[in-house]
């Protein structure tokens, strides 16, 4: 952190704590405490929904595990703040563990569903455990105790400050170390995190168990902060509001996630006032007007673009004028701001300013600071092996889908450190072999062996880890991650720091950072792509993408490397320095399965070449051999090709 950042910390730490001294009116202290804990709620949901990109509709549920633990804790047992508070915490934890393991294996509104019933039962069960939770009366408390000395307002307020504080860090430390990138990792694309030896049903858990924790530390906190809790209070619209929070705010940054929890405490407040409301809604239309004409004025936008949110917020502050009582126009007021938040700032507030203003993401900076660590650094290991000939042995392998047979019993012998080619007519049932190799599928039939194990039934990451990586036909890179970060995913199973060293930022996880990062930067030297380690993926060209797919493959020090079409998109030049880094590649000693539609590179380059049709083996040799197969030359090649020498 540079000296501006360091300085309007310590200047925002110093306001905040000085806030209810300066203030000294306890509804406003009140408020800043309340939306200072719902943001160590928003902390742990952004986890889930920003970063996994899984939607939780349980966390008003987590919110009151949390605040019934420290009610009942204190009510029945008496117990001190300093044991409470851990203890809602764990206990929410494993709440969440025990909701996560079953609804992860859903996605999408399935797992929705999920959460929302778990939520639902949270409730219920609050509501008819009177003989804990004192069922619909609820429980009264008062501020806690701290060192045997009660706490006030204002130094309550100190205490939710100070692990305001305490999460951020530790919700920070934990997104930008590895735990973080395979959490995003899992938004990005599934299928290829469990490829890169990131378990995605694991990571997902963990992600959950984190933020069901933070939940936790908020609802005891709330219950402090409240003295009274009953059970309406952790309904659905309470969980919807939380949702709104991240969404309105901007997901994957901490200060959305603040702002976020200033918006929906503050603005239920703000429609119940009418002229503070007219103020407010005039503030914001000249920020939208200012900031429009802005993004004109440097070409960042268009007319067409900014004309809508403009002329809707100029058209909110006249309506203020118009309305003389927000009764009855509350509901459908917050409606609209959610909609126009919702449709036109789907980054957030907090990413629309930072597109607006062009501000770099940390990930960028990082990227560019820590280049240099990779000269010097070797950018080709592998895993040591057995020492068979045979590296991969498949025997009489079926893949059938129905009815369709995609692969017919075919045999494939791969021998160690040789370059071994697959190819064929479209839809032959090359990158199907591919899949079954690394268990995204599991044969019908057949058995695979890789240095003399067998693959049939393990996971893709189990695989992954045991010394076999793999690029994809369609790319499948971590789009809004950075270069850099990709191949760090890649590295992930060089970590052996757990969420305690990260969150200390031990001596342990710093090195293995350092030493991973240097690691990253060099292979991205490697495929020539250094210059770009702090550019997001997805605004990469189609041929570098390829090139960084190769390097992310490469973290995973495999003796494998199944490459899936990596000339696809390339020019010529960039065909020629593919060809040279698949020869480095096998130079190192790892051995290659390449499946390819340029003739020239496969016959150039291979050691051995297989061709498949229909799903079935019709050939298999020596380059120049395969060249001159009738069946070949019938199925796939041409009669023109399979005339042009070898090169």
């Amino acid at each position: 952190m540079n000296a501006k950042k360091l300085i309007a910390a310590a200047v925002a730490v110093a306001a905040l704590f000085a806030f209810p001294l300066v203030s000294g009116n306890p509804y406003y202290i009140h408020l800043v405490e309340t939306i200072m804990i719902y943001a160590i709620v928003l902390f742990g949901l952004d986890i889930v929904v920003g970063y996994t990109g899984q939607v939780s509709l349980g966390h008003a549920g987590l919110f009151g595990i949390g605040a019934y633990t420290a009610g009942v804790l204190i009510t029945k047992f008496e117990l001190w703040v300093l044991l409470t508070l851990p203890m809602a915490v764990g206990i929410t934890a494993a709440f969440g563990a025990l909701l996560a393991l079953p609804a992860l294996r859903v996605t999408g509104p399935y797992l929705a569903m999920v959460t929302l019933a778990f939520g639902t039962i949270i409730q219920i069960l609050i509501n008819e455990m009177d003989f804990l939770t004192n069922g619909p009366m609820g429980i009264t408390l008062r501020k806690p105790k701290l060192l045997g000395h009660q706490l006030d307002e204002t130094e309550f307020f100190w205490l939710v400050a100070v692990l305001l504080l305490l999460s951020l860090v530790f919700v920070h430390r934990v997104l930008r170390s590895h735990l973080g990138r395979a959490f995003e990792a899992l938004r990005g694309s599934p299928v290829a995190s469990d490829c890169m030896g990131v378990s995605v049903y694991r990571y997902k858990v963990y992600a959950f168990v984190i933020s069901a924790g933070l939940a936790g530390l908020a609802g005891s906190l709330y219950a402090y902060s409240e003295q009274y809790i009953s059970p309406n209070t952790y309904n659905f619209e309470l969980t919807v509001m939380f949702l709104l929070a991240i969404i309105m705010g901007g997901r994957k940054t901490r200060t959305g996630a603040l702002l976020g929890a200033a918006i929906i405490v503050m603005l239920p407040k703000l429609l119940d006032d009418i002229e503070l409301f007219r103020w407010a809604s005039v503030a914001f239309a000249v920020a939208v007007v200012l900031g429009s004409a802005y993004l004109l004025a440097r070409g960042k936008s268009t007319l067409k673009k900014v004309a809508i949110p403009a002329v809707g917020s100029v058209a909110l502050a006249a309506v203020s004028f118009v309305l003389t009582t927000m009764a009855d126009w509350r509901l459908s007021i917050f409606g609209v701001i959610t909609l126009f938040v919702v449709y036109f700032l789907q980054d957030g507030i907090v990413g629309f300013v930072r597109n607006a203003l062009n501000l770099q993401g940390h990930a960028r900076t990082d990227a560019e600071q820590s280049r240099a660590s990779g000269q010097g650094e070797k950018a080709l290991q592998h895993q040591s092996g057995s020492g068979a000939p045979e590296l991969l042995v498949a025997e009489r392998v079926l893949m059938q889908f129905g009815g369709l047979k995609a692969i017919n019993e075919v045999d494939l012998r791969v021998k160690r450190g040789s370059i071994h080619g697959l190819i064929g007519p479209n839809g032959s049932g090359k990158s199907t072999m591919m899949n079954v190799l690394t268990g995204i599928y599991v044969p019908t039939a057949g058995s695979i062996a890789f240095e003399q194990r067998s693959v049939v039934g393990r996971t893709s990451s189990d695989i992954a880890l045991s010394g076999i990586a793999r690029t994809f036909q369609n790319v499948q890179l971590f789009g809004e991650m950075t270069a850099l970060q990709n191949v760090l995913v890649g590295l992930h199973h060089s970590f052996r720091s757990n969420l305690l060293d990260v969150a200390l930022s031990t001596p342990r996880y710093r090195r293995e950072n350092e030493r991973s990062t240097a690691r990253a930067h060099a292979l991205l030297s490697l495929v020539g792509l250094s210059d770009l380690a702090g550019e997001e993926a997805r605004n990469l060209p189609y041929g570098k993408q390829r090139l960084l797919e190769i390097a992310r493959a490469l973290a995973l020090n495999p003796q494998l490397l199944l490459l899936d079409e990596p000339a696809a998109g390339l020019t010529a030049p960039d065909i020629k320095e593919l060809v040279e880094i698949i020869q480095k590649i096998r130079a190192e000693g790892i051995t290659v399965i390449l499946i390819e539609h340029h003739m020239d590179v496969v016959m150039a380059i291979c050691d051995t070449v297989t061709v498949l049709d229909f799903g079935q083996k019709i050939a298999e040799g020596e380059p120049a051999a395969v060249q001159s197969d009738p069946k070949v030359i019938e199925a796939y090649l041409g009669g023109e090709v399979a005339a042009t020498p070898a090169h």
